[in-house]
């Protein structure tokens, strides 16, 4: 799969070079570098974690610095080049989960330097192509997502296609043979690479106005890694396909998906677990009222999981539910978002049970205010309280988060 996309980027390449054979190579080079793009974003946050089993909190003041660089396009083609910082510049009482301050609770963000993406791109009508380290979303991010929250982004280091081979029908495949991890850049409790033969489809169908379906596949193999339990590596390889809705009808907007998973690679698991999700929301000036119910099930004490996700959307901002308990979880939520002046707010109230046992987890409040300054500046506010109802496997944890992101 590695020597195909190298040698269709290869192919590009070449056409690339003879249809600039007339001379006009340096004009068109010139060109590309003249409307190249450079960018920065800064972006501070202060972290605090009081969590039940740890006589100290955790205090974490982290600057994330991030400089991209853009080519312009050269008959189709485009590079892009981003490197990210993460330096401490206040307190740093947390286990980053390399740093071994494992006296706090953990705030996953490690210092470090590293090359965030790093691609080149093919683009004609209805294709593009991507090959390097890149950043892939798919959909809201319940299986497949950058992990955007946390300082240190997830990226892939693959070939990706995105085919529109008709107005209504989008196609996305990729081959990822490394998954470059939040807890990065070095390794530390937690692997900060995942190798292994990855694959990714998703197709998206426009069914009409407001109203879109989409089924997915993807297959992770997970290397193992020899100092890291299974549970860490291999045993997230699996195989997942599933189908998802989104439609809006007036004021009530309807989300709904479900999935199936397996063990697959070299899994020393042996399961067979369904996602299913049923979200409804209504808009009623000046608020929006959203409804939903998700479930994890679980088959011979192991829960469907979603390891490549960005995790902190979903099941709860205080992060207790990031790997599936063994009996599988049931989260049923409610929320209330508006805005007050600039200010857009949300809050959201979490109830959290097992799938296959009579467990209950707990119950979570999040809460959050958002303030765009202007287009270059943001300042956000964050709460999240969860509340055990089964501290033998779950702790009482309030974290609250102060964001500041200045983009140029």
């Amino acid at each position: 799969m590695k020597k195909l996309l190298a040698t269709c980027i290869a192919l590009q390449a070449l056409n690339a070079g003879l249809a600039q054979a007339d001379g006009t190579w340096g004009d068109a080079l010139a060109k590309a570098l003249e409307e190249g793009k450079a960018s920065v974003d800064f972006r501070y946050r202060y972290e605090f974690v009081d969590q039940d089993g740890f006589d100290d909190d955790a205090e974490a003041s982290l600057m994330r610095s991030r400089l991209t660089l853009e080519a312009g396009s050269l008959n189709g083609f485009t590079a892009l080049f981003e490197v990210d910082n993460v330096t401490s510049i206040g307190v740093s009482d947390y286990n980053s989960t390399e740093n071994g301050k494992t006296k706090y609770p953990v705030v996953a963000d490690p210092e470090g330097t590293g090359v965030n993406q790093i691609w080149l791109s093919y683009h004609r009508e209805g294709l593009t192509t991507h090959a390097g380290r890149q950043r892939i979303n798919h959909g809201n991010q319940r299986f497949v997502g950058g992990v955007g929250w946390r300082q240190n982004e997830q990226t892939f280091d693959g070939g990706r296609i995105q085919w529109d081979p008709m107005d209504k029908l989008k196609v996305d495949f990729s081959y990822i043979y490394n998954v470059n991890r939040i807890f990065g850049p070095d390794d530390g409790a937690n692997p900060a690479d995942w190798e292994g033969d990855n694959y990714f489809l998703r197709m998206d169908y426009q069914l009409a106005e407001n109203h879109k379906i989409a089924g997915f596949g993807y297959r992770l193999d997970i290397d193992k890694i020899g100092k890291y339990a299974p549970g860490k590596t291999v045993n997230n390889s699996s195989d997942t396909f599933g189908v998802e809705y989104a439609g809006k009808f007036d004021w009530l907007s309807v989300n709904a998906s479900w999935a199936t998973q397996s063990d697959a690679g070299d899994s020393e698991l042996d399961y067979d677990a369904d996602y299913y999700l049923l979200e409804l929301a209504a808009k009623f000036k000046p608020v929006t009222l959203k409804l939903g119910y998700e479930v994890l099930a679980s088959d011979s004490n192991v829960g469907f999981a979603t390891p490549l996700a960005t995790l902190h959307k979903f099941q709860g901002w205080a992060d207790k539910f990031l790997a599936t308990p063994g009996d599988g979880i049931e989260d049923a939520y409610f929320s209330v978002s508006g805005k007050v002046g600039p200010v857009k707010l949300a809050a959201i109230y979490h109830d959290f049970q097992a799938e296959s046992s009579s467990a209950d987890f707990g119950t979570e409040i999040d809460l959050v205010a958002t303030w765009p300054v202007n287009k270059q500046f943001t300042v956000q506010a964050h709460f999240a309280s969860f509340d055990t109802d089964d501290s033998a496997r779950f702790a009482d944890t309030d974290k609250a988060w102060l964001t500041l992101q200045l983009k140029l």
